[in-house]
């Protein structure tokens, strides 16, 4: 062989080397990467989950009033509502986010006022407390 051909044989070899490595290198990059995950999951999740979703939809998509006792931080709406759920146990009471504030929300009422006569009871031990109608989420 000449030694123009051994260099253009060289020149040649180079390429196909390189594009059979690129090739091959992106073959072994689709393999690791297109694997399936299989995720386990606890069935008792789902259960949780949709019972969270009732929950929820009870709390806020209705057209009743309910009573605001208190609009604030997290720890202090959780302890209205504790000593609300001590002195009242025949009212329905919950806590609910509305950024940036916790709500204490108690009873439901299908008129206004129905509303306001239990507000006039509440009112003699939370004088804050105020009628709302949620809005639908």
């Amino acid at each position: 062989m000449h030694i123009n051909q051994k260099i253009m044989k060289i020149r040649l070899q180079k390429p196909i080397k390189k594009w059979l490595f690129l090739g091959l290198f992106f073959l072994n990059f689709n393999i690791l990467f297109s694997q399936q995950v299989t995720v386990e999951q606890d069935p008792k999740f789902e259960q949780l989950l949709a019972e969270k979703r009732k929950i929820n939809a009870a709390i806020t998509v209705n057209n009743r009033y309910k009573i605001q006792l208190f609009s604030g931080a997290s720890e202090d709406a959780k302890k209205m509502l504790a000593l609300f759920r001590k002195d009242n146990k025949h009212y329905d009471a919950t806590i609910v986010f509305s950024t940036p504030l916790y709500k204490v929300w108690v009873g439901n009422f299908k008129s206004r006022i129905e509303a306001e006569r239990n507000l006039i009871l509440l009112k003699k031990k939370y004088p804050n407390a105020l009628v709302v109608k949620p809005n639908r989420a």
